[in-house]
């Protein structure tokens, strides 16, 4: 159980990084939020998880067995450290200039919240990098427990994101600024140092699959 606790809080972490960078799936949530309230958040991940849980439908239907070949296994692992060290650098490079962007104007389409969520992930090229190299290798390891692990995985890491954007929403919502630029830059820090950390493990775990 403590191994699964561990996924769900890693997953957490590193989705949570992806997260508070700002792209495409933010600019929506508050492009929808400052027109039609706070479940525009929600309802924006909503569309986002329908788009990953997908996705690791098609690893456990059929690629699952191949991402636990230890050739895999050492490739993506190793590919995924690298972008994690990458990533953790520039989030810690950009963390004091970095800016949560203002409310949008309103008069956007109404369009559904959740077709907004998948659009706007499948847009953001940071998402494709980061499943077909973190997300994957994540996904390798998880599997060493089965089901339970996919699960404790998945959650963390859609949590990460419904509650992000969720305290984007209702900031938005409420027409003031409830979330201080000290807090959120600081949150891009702690969030670099610890891709980088993780990055370090991903690239062991690469090399002890070779």
């Amino acid at each position: 159980m403590e191994r699964l606790l561990f996924i769900a809080f890693t997953s957490f972490m590193i989705a949570l990084s992806g997260a508070l960078m700002p792209g495409p799936m933010l600019t929506v949530t508050i492009a929808g939020s400052s027109e039609r309230g706070f479940w525009v958040g929600p309802l924006v991940v909503l569309g986002h998880g329908i788009l990953e849980l997908m996705l690791v439908a098609l690893v456990l239907g059929g690629l699952g067995p191949y991402l636990t070949r230890p050739r895999v296994l050492g490739t993506v692992g190793l590919a995924g450290g690298i972008v994690l060290w990458w990533l953790g650098t520039a989030m810690i490079r950009s963390a004091r200039s970095l800016r949560l962007p203002g409310t949008m104007p309103t008069g956007v389409p109404s369009r559904s919240s959740v077709l907004h969520g998948i659009l706007a992930s499948l847009s953001n090229p940071y998402w494709t990098l980061w499943w077909a190299t973190i997300g994957m290798g994540y996904l390798a390891s998880a599997l060493k427990f089965g089901i339970p692990g996919i699960f404790f995985f998945f959650a963390g890491h859609i949590l990460a994101d419904l509650l992000w954007y969720s305290a984007v929403s209702y900031a938005v919502s409420r027409g003031r600024e409830l979330i201080p630029e000290r807090v959120y830059q600081g949150g891009i820090l702690v969030c670099g140092l610890f891709l980088i950390l993780f990055g370090g493990w991903f690239l062991y775990f690469g090399w002890q699959s070779f």
